[in-house]
């Protein structure tokens, strides 16, 4: 019996993975919700959202590449540089301070740092919203002073078989943390 490639990402017995697509130790239904919410929240971002992608899309952030609406773990990350395991997230109105340090945590163990940033503060006039570039120096910053998470081929070779060619393991660094204060730098 051959299985389309969606069929094979729902198969119950699939081998967890970790990183992009199928894996992280969670149920193949819970994957596939996971993965037709984010399809949802690409179709359907928010101002600020869209901002900040038009300013991360095609490695304009000195370089380095960014995916939008990554799932990691049973979580959605607004924006994710998976070479510096680096998550952006983009806080509007309603976020909730205890959950989002709960998440953040969470994240942290599963190795990757985050950064948050507002849809929109007048106080602090670090948001996405009218202080964009502010916003892109923080980011960048925080590129800057993270490790580089592999060293060679990326871990989750293409398809087309590059990747790692050489037998060497990628190098997987320690786990970061980092909540962002949103100050220039």
């Amino acid at each position: 019996m051959t299985l389309s490639p969606q069929q094979d990402a729902r198969r119950t017995n699939s081998p967890p993975l970790q990183g992009r697509g199928r894996g992280w130790g969670l149920s193949a239904g819970l994957l596939a919700e996971l993965n037709n919410r984010t399809a949802d929240m690409r179709r359907n971002p928010t101002e600020p959202e869209k901002r900040l992608w038009r300013a991360l899309s095609n490695s304009q952030l000195d370089g380095h590449k960014f995916r939008r609406q990554a799932v990691i773990g049973p979580y959605i990350a607004d924006f994710l540089c998976p070479a510096k395991a680096l998550v952006v997230e983009v806080d509007g109105d309603t976020h909730d301070p205890d959950a989002d340090m709960r998440r953040d945590h969470a994240l942290a163990r599963h190795g990757m740092r985050v950064v948050r940033v507002t849809n929109h503060d007048v106080m602090t006039n670090h948001d996405v919203m009218t202080n964009l570039d502010g916003v892109l120096r923080s980011i960048l910053s925080a590129l800057h002073r993270a490790s580089v998470r592999w060293v060679g081929p990326h871990p989750n070779p293409s398809p087309e078989g590059e990747g790692l060619d050489d037998g060497r393991l990628p190098t997987i660094h320690p786990i970061f943390y980092e909540k962002s204060d949103h100050a220039d730098h």
